[in-house]
């Protein structure tokens, strides 16, 4: 806050200043004996060196001296003249060293003439001074240098200055001046009238000066500034800052204040509603309240030994910590968690197997061998339901029904469910919680959801268990093997909570896209069931059961308003959806409802019959076709099968050969493991040139490029390598001629430099792919028979396939019009031993 003096011409009720002898403030402050001195001011006056304070024109204030040459100075002045100059140092540790000459360099070079008024002697030796400043003066020269010290100065006469800019900056000063007054609180009331009657730009820079609490820097410029303009404009900079100041200081000290007095009057109505409270006798202690409902949820369940000791531990810290106390939020937030978890509680399993087949059907439309699986599994614990059973993980493409098989079996079990997605997750504390010293601390994501279910065997889903992250914060998927494990989860750690929790009786599902993406001791100890995508036939029976009634009643529309037959279906499913889940095409059927009910609640549409040919009204132009159909096969083109995240699908490869020097080139962003496969098929084909009629002299003249299309996606593993050999024999065979292979065949498998075929992965999601795309033959390697076996008869149906354990069985099928080569036959530039064939080809 700024500090301002009282102008109070009545120096009794001032507070001196005691200055010593070098002019520095010692105390004093009572009066002995009053002298009245009063002279004419003569040109020659003895100068008092002074640190503080600073005077100006205009003051008339008491100063105290101790004994000094500073006093020496004083009373010789009450004894001569009467007259007496001020000159304040420049620094505020200069000394005046007693018999030490008076060096005018270290003072200001304008001092202040003052009149000595009254002296008083005070009771502890000092001696009051009561002056009056009149004017500054400057001087001239020094005329006894030696204390005290006597100059010949020269008075400074003021006189106005004219002008707008002079007149402005008088104006703008006052009015700064008014409105500081008027901000500063509890200011007297001859101060304000003092302010308010200045009766010029000097008096105003003088007075400002003198009051304002200003840095002693500045106080000096102000004293030694003898230009009035000047003067007048530092002086309206320093107010419009001091005012700046003060009004923030105001704003500041009144936030303060409301905060104080909501403060104060929440206390005062709280104290009067405590006295109303006991004057009715209903006084009740927040503290006792606590502590008994505290008590009361310890009673409510029974709990492990070793979690009821910590229990009464935490208990007896509670009831002596005081409510106002830091750590009581802390204990008592710890309680709450122990106390709140479903030690013993739980749900009465319901285990009836038929009745579980029927919610499973119910929910999804086929998935026979999952559902096969599950029932196994709640079949035995049926039969044993202490036993502790593997992990279920449910992996497949999105959409296919991971989630919502997790909630069916929850249903059958009449057991609560929670789902919790661990996709992104990086934190493992996110997991096994936060330790109790950190601020904010609490319980991992496990022991919330089991406090969310309030039981201790729910059906908890870990969604998306393959995507978890792991960086500098920890390894999510490391602590989760102490979950999923079931011969430790019995007693599993949290750091919060710091005592052990069984998750034995949790039935814990995870689901996952990609199986490779999984940490290899999380998926071990984890039982992996596969559900592939949906063929066609599937897809028209979920989206009549399932997605087209609840699209209706979302948007509000009756079965009569919308009609859409399953072979209307169909079309749809082929030519605007491409996955191998069912998200997809409930979006489009969402959007022929959207459509239908804007027609509607318009009046224009009563009924709607959906068909395939208004199809493209609803949803457009036909998104997709089928690959096989569209592309005209030509020499150097084949048609693989691959396997995405999504679902299978067709891959072509196309190669082509211009005269060159022998380059090979390869495209279609493709990873290592691929880019290997087309070296292997590419020196098979020279190795076997003869057979395939390919001209090795030809072909050092070529450049040959192999590309695969849809190049901004990723692509690799070795499935292809069939594919790309049939590529290139039918690009350079026959002596350059090329021959196209059969039309609507694909195929998939590895190979090796021997020409032998390996098995490959992902073979029903391929099947699907390959049939959505219109081919009707595929050659798989023959190890892969099993897996195709293993596939319902319904998805296969109307595929033919051809099973190859050598690259000659490949061609044979490729290019039936052509003679296959013998699987061990060299060429007689590339003559070795012969291959033994150990399996009669298929």
């Amino acid at each position: 806050m700024t500090q301002m003096f009282d102008d109070d011409s009545n120096a009794e009720d001032r507070q001196a200043v005691v200055l010593d002898a070098d002019g520095r403030p010692v105390g004093g402050d009572e009066e002995t004996s009053l002298v009245d001195v009063v002279q004419e001011i003569p040109d020659n006056i003895f100068i008092v060196p002074v640190h503080e304070p600073i005077l100006f024109p205009g003051m008339t204030l008491p100063l105290v001296f101790a004994e000094g040459m500073a006093r020496s100075a004083m009373e010789h002045a009450a004894e001569q003249s009467h007259v007496v100059g001020f000159l304040p140092w420049l620094e505020q540790d200069e000394e005046w060293r007693e018999d030490t000459p008076l060096n005018l360099a270290r003072l200001s070079r304008v001092g202040v003439l003052a009149r000595l008024l009254r002296t008083l002697n005070l009771p502890d030796g000092n001696k009051s001074f009561l002056v009056a400043c009149t004017s500054r003066f400057t001087i001239v020269r020094l005329v006894r240098p030696q204390p005290p010290p006597v100059a010949r100065v020269e008075h400074i006469i003021e006189s106005l200055v004219e002008g707008p800019e002079f007149e402005g900056t008088w104006r703008a000063a006052k009015q700064t001046l008014r409105e500081l007054v008027n901000e500063i609180p509890n200011l007297p009331e001859q101060f304000s009238m003092a302010a308010v009657n200045i009766e010029g730009p000097s008096q105003l820079t003088d007075f400002v000066g003198a009051h304002l609490d200003l840095k002693r820097e500045q106080r000096l410029a102000l004293l030694a500034e003898l230009d009035i303009a000047r003067r007048l404009r530092l002086v309206v900079e320093l107010l419009v800052t001091e005012l700046e100041m003060v009004r923030l200081a105001s704003r500041i000290r009144d936030e303060i204040r409301q905060k104080v007095e909501k403060a104060q009057k929440e206390y005062y109505l709280r104290e009067q509603l405590k006295a109303i409270r006991k004057e009715l006798g209903e006084e009740v202690d927040q503290r006792e309240m606590a502590l008994k409902e505290m008590r009361e949820k310890i009673a409510a369940q029974k709990y492990p030994d070793r979690t009821m000791k910590r229990i009464e531990e935490e208990m007896r810290r509670f009831e002596v910590l005081s409510p106002d106390s830091p750590e009581h939020a802390v204990v008592r937030n710890y309680l709450d968690w122990l106390t709140d978890l479903p030690w013993s509680r739980q749900t009465e399993d319901n285990k009836d197997i038929v009745r579980a087949h029927k919610i499973l059907d119910e929910d999804h439309y086929g998935l026979e061998e999952v559902k096969k699986r599950i029932l196994e599994y709640l079949a035995v614990r049926k039969l044993k339901p202490g036993v502790q059973g593997a992990i279920l993980c449910f992996a497949g493409p999105p959409g296919v029904g991971k989630t919502s098989l997790g909630q069916s079996i929850a249903r059958a079990l009449d057991r609560k469910f929670f789902r919790f997605s661990l996709g992104g997750m990086r934190d493992e504390a996110e997991v096994k919680g936060h330790r109790r010293t950190y601020i904010g601390a609490m319980p991992g994501k496990i022991l919330q959801g089991l406090k969310y279910v309030d039981v201790r065997n729910p059906v908890f889903m870990l969604d998306e268990i393959d995507k978890l992250g792991s960086d500098w914060r920890g390894d999510p998927s490391s602590a989760m093997l102490e979950v999923l494990d079931p011969e430790q989860n019995s007693g599993f750690l949290d750091h919060y909570l710091d005592v052990p929790f069984d998750l034995s009786h949790v039935m814990f599902i995870c689901t996952a896209n990609v199986k490779a993406n999984i940490p290899p001791p999380l998926l071990d100890r984890m039982e992996i069931i596969d559900l592939p995508g949906y063929i066609v036939e599937e897809k028209v029976e979920i989206a009549a059961r399932y997605l087209l009634p609840r699209q209706r009643e979302r948007h509000g529309l009756r079965t009569n308003q919308l009609q859409l037959a399953k072979r209307t279906i169909g079309p749809l499913i082929s030519g605007w959806t491409a996955e191998a889940g069912v998200r997809e095409l409930e979006r489009k059927i969402g959007q022929i409802c959207r459509k239908v009910a804007a027609g509607v609640a318009a009046g224009k549409i009563k009924k709607a019959r959906i068909t395939g040919k208004t199809l493209p009204d609803y949803l457009g132009p036909v998104e997709y076709t089928s690959e096989v159909l569209r592309r005209p096969l030509i020499p150097g083109v084949t048609v693989g099968l691959a396997w995405t995240p999504v679902g299978g699908q067709i891959m072509f490869i196309e190669g082509s050969r211009s005269p060159g020097k022998g380059v090979f080139r390869v495209t279609g962003q493709l990873g290592a493991v691929m880019e290997e496969s087309t070296s292997i098929a590419l020196s098979y084909v020279r190795a076997h040139a003869d057979e395939f009629q390919v001209q090795i002299d030809q072909l050092e003249r070529s450049d040959i490029h192999v590309h695969f299309p849809a190049g901004a996606v990723p692509k690799d593993g070795p499935s292809a390598g069939i594919a790309i050999t049939t590529c290139l024999v039918s690009l350079l065979g026959w002596k350059g001629k090329g021959r196209k292979i059969k039309r609507r065949l694909a195929m998939t498998g590895e190979m090796t430099l021997r020409g032998d075929v390996m098995p490959v992965g992902g073979i029903r999601e391929k099947m699907l792919g390959a049939k959505r795309a219109g081919v009707r033959e595929i050659i798989l390697p023959a190890e892969n028979r099993r897996n195709v076996e293993q596939i319902p008869k319904h998805i296969v149906k109307g595929l033919t396939f051809h099973y190859a354990e050598h690259y000659s069985d490949v061609f044979r099928i490729a290019f039936p019009s052509m003679k296959a080569p013998a699987p061990g036959r060299r060429t007689k530039r590339k003559a070795g031993a012969k291959r033994t064939v150990k399996k009669k080809r298929t």
